[in-house]
């Protein structure tokens, strides 16, 4: 599944993702080596299933942090951690026609616009919303002082950018979702370490290997956009291999999300626009 992101103190445990639903009794296994505490949050940053799956079971683990203006406060009131997200989420995820998961799958918790702030264990942490990336409801995660980013699958270091059309993925939201990133880091020395970054999927990261991939992804962009304006078609863009010199990095043939289909996807996002 994908990564998962713990911030652990004396408010209790934030998880960013929730992992796949067959891996709940390894995750809570593991948050029990690293806190007693209980889970109060749960940040969802898209809704794809190795992200959002294991919500259900988590959730029931957790509490909800309840009081204040609240009238008539009861036990059910605080019952299973918060589950955050953008309103998209919740909102694909309960369209009419799909698989339609149980309550306790669905996020509780749902953020309008460009971002929803939170202030826990000591650290202010900032969710931003960038539209159309990945998908059109993904959440980029920002622990201030702990200077770390979960990015969900906007970056990961294991495939090109999965970018899922069919729920409002693209290819200049996907650079522009990147940008952003870069923007909330602060490099170490020779722009190595510095602000740490969790990818959706592969090893722990800092900001020279976001600016890699952003670059990969752009030079990509490029050369697709120009062969679109000379009139290619996709099946001609796909066999003039635009990704060869990055394919051993980050190409694939096989599973569930190869070079063609990656080209396609740029090639469509693309639509009729021009290179200035």
């Amino acid at each position: 599944g994908g990564n998962i992101t713990v911030q652990a103190g004396n408010d209790g445990v934030l998880l960013v993702d929730a992992g796949l639903a067959d891996m709940t009794d390894k995750v809570l296994a593991e948050l029990r080596r690293i806190s007693d505490r209980p889970i109060h949050y749960v940040i969802d940053t898209h809704i794809h299933p190795d992200h959002v799956g294991g919500n259900e079971a988590i959730s029931k683990q957790g509490r909800t942090i309840a009081g204040g203006d609240v009238s008539n406060l009861t036990a059910d009131s605080t019952e299973g951690a918060a589950v955050i997200a953008h309103q998209k989420v919740l909102s694909r995820m309960t369209a009419p026609g799909g698989p339609q998961p149980s309550i306790r799958q669905l996020p509780t918790d749902t953020y309008f616009g460009g971002k929803k702030d939170l202030f826990f264990n000591d650290e202010a942490v900032r969710i931003l919303h960038p539209p159309a990336a990945h998908t059109d409801g993904d959440s980029i995660v920002f622990f201030r002082r702990s200077d770390v980013i979960s990015t969900g699958d906007i970056f990961t270091t294991t495939n090109y950018p999965f970018l899922d059309l069919a729920r409002g993925g693209s290819i200049q939201g996907e650079i522009d979702a990147l940008n952003q990133i870069l923007d909330l880091t602060v490099t170490a020395g020779k722009e190595e370490g510095g602000t740490y970054i969790v990818p959706g999927h592969g090893r722990l990261c800092d900001a020279a290997d976001v600016a890699y991939y952003r670059d990969m992804v752009t030079i990509i962009r490029d050369r697709i956009l120009d062969m679109k304006n000379r009139g290619m078609t996709v099946e001609q863009v796909k066999a003039a291999k635009p990704t060869r010199d990055y394919d051993p990095r980050w190409g694939s043939t096989t599973g569930f999300w190869t070079i063609d289909m990656f080209v396609e996807a740029v090639y469509k996002s693309l639509g009729e626009r021009k290179k200035p």
